[in-house]
């Protein structure tokens, strides 16, 4: 087994067809084919499911994925862990980051985290924060900013502050009401992101102990896509953030604090089987000092609690 063949695999797998991935790598479908021939006959199984629609991979074939990305992440790393033991941290980082945050915290964390580790290069996705944990599961991402409800023991994590749920609506609430009830808002058409969202599990599941039906409108999965249909009138929303700073506020009323209080926990997550590099670890010490001071002392932001001990990571000195 060689190294051509975990990277051809996995770029199959990722491509879910033959066609596709032999367009992105720029090898002939026949030498591609013929290399998974040679690989499947080396271990003695069958890697993909092999379909009009495409491949995808067989439980043998999810392993190897797995594994496959592993070893050719390090090998992509290995240079700049050798070249940062002598000195200055090099490297690159896949870092993933929750739309809803992405919105307001991306461009200026690049900027930081370039000028405190300008060695480092940082591969930046943004998605759904379940999407972002499956890509952290998979081993794609190595980091991800994401919202939690429920905290599963598979991955690391470094847990910064708890976000409040706020209501959005097009125009404001009748006398200015400072809160609304989920009774409520289960009276109110709503554009919710789509189920397995993170913010949607907590919602449904509210719901569900108050005995509501909610009255779902429409279903967005980005913020930007959501925010634009409340504009128009179709519904209201919910959404982890008490401050639309970030965005133009036309056509929007200030966002409405729900009660009982709803929250959502904002962390750092990480593979608990794969360590991160040292790069790694270093823009996650960036990545929660920055957040610490754009949220928790910079300028104190709507319905965000800053948990105890997160404070210490985000005080932790950045080594060079």
């Amino acid at each position: 087994m060689q190294l051509r063949h975990l990277r051809y695999f996995v770029k199959i797998v990722e491509a879910g067809s033959f066609s596709r991935a032999a367009a992105t790598i720029h090898v002939a479908q026949p030498a591609l084919s013929q290399q998974i021939a040679e690989l499947e006959e080396q271990l003695g199984l069958s890697l993909l499911h092999r379909s009009a629609r495409g491949v995808r991979p067989t439980a043998a074939g999810e392993v190897l994925y797995r594994e496959a990305s592993s070893i050719l992440r390090q090998m992509e790393q290995l240079p700049g862990i050798v070249r940062s033991s002598g000195g200055e941290i090099e490297g690159s980082v896949r870092l993933g980051m929750a739309s809803t945050l992405a919105a307001a915290l991306a461009g200026l964390f690049i900027d930081s985290c370039k000028t405190a580790l300008p060695k480092v290069t940082l591969k930046f996705a943004v998605a759904d924060s379940e999407s972002l944990k499956a890509r952290i599961d998979a081993n794609t991402l190595d980091l991800a900013l994401v919202f939690e409800d429920e905290l599963v023991a598979k991955f690391a994590r470094v847990p910064l502050f708890r976000q409040r749920l706020y209501l959005v609506l097009r125009t404001p609430l009748a006398g200015k009401a400072a809160s609304i009830s989920l009774r409520e808002i289960g009276k109110l058409p709503l554009i919710l992101p789509g189920a397995p969202n993170v913010t949607r599990v907590l919602l449904d599941r509210a719901f569900a102990a108050e005995g509501i039906a909610p009255n779902i409108a429409a279903e967005a999965d980005v913020l930007s896509s959501i925010l634009s249909a409340v504009r128009t009138g179709i519904g209201d929303t919910i959404i982890p953030k008490g401050s639309l700073d970030h965005v133009s506020l036309e056509g929007l009323a200030k966002p409405v604090l729900i009660e009982p209080p709803l929250y959502l926990t904002a962390s750092i997550i990480s593979s608990s089987d794969y360590p991160l590099t040292r790069a790694g670890e270093e823009v996650r010490n960036v990545l929660a000092q920055f957040v610490g001071n754009y949220l928790h002392r910079a300028s104190p932001t709507p319905g965000v609690e800053w948990i105890a001990g997160a404070i210490s990571a985000a005080d932790r000195p950045i080594s060079k």
